[in-house]
């Protein structure tokens, strides 16, 4: 087993345990078998990609968090972080620069 398939198996368990959900549960949601979403978990199968977009929907996650747990979060809250700092430091900026004109 690879890493990926290693990081996506635990993830696709984590964010299916955080919902509270059996994989029987995650199965009917994404319109799939419980027989493969224990196989996906146990690392004995790999879903299509057609099926990771339906496991991401049922788990309202984005399908890159499948692959690097809190994927899309990091980014909404990089852009955040960053709005941020420009929002604070920006007018500080030019107001020093326009003092010193």
């Amino acid at each position: 087993m690879n890493i990926n398939t290693e990081e996506f198996r635990l993830n696709l368990k984590y964010y299916r345990e955080l919902k509270g959900w059996s994989q029987s549960q995650l199965a009917v949601q994404a319109d799939s078998s419980n027989g493969q979403i224990g196989n996906i978990e146990s690392g004995k199968a790999f879903p299509s990609f057609e099926l990771i977009f339906r496991l991401a929907a049922a788990l309202d996650i984005h399908p890159a968090d499948l692959f690097l747990r809190n994927a899309s979060v990091s980014k909404e809250k990089l852009n955040h972080a960053i709005s941020t700092i420009i929002q604070e430091k920006i007018p500080k900026l030019i107001e020093e620069e326009l003092a010193s004109i």
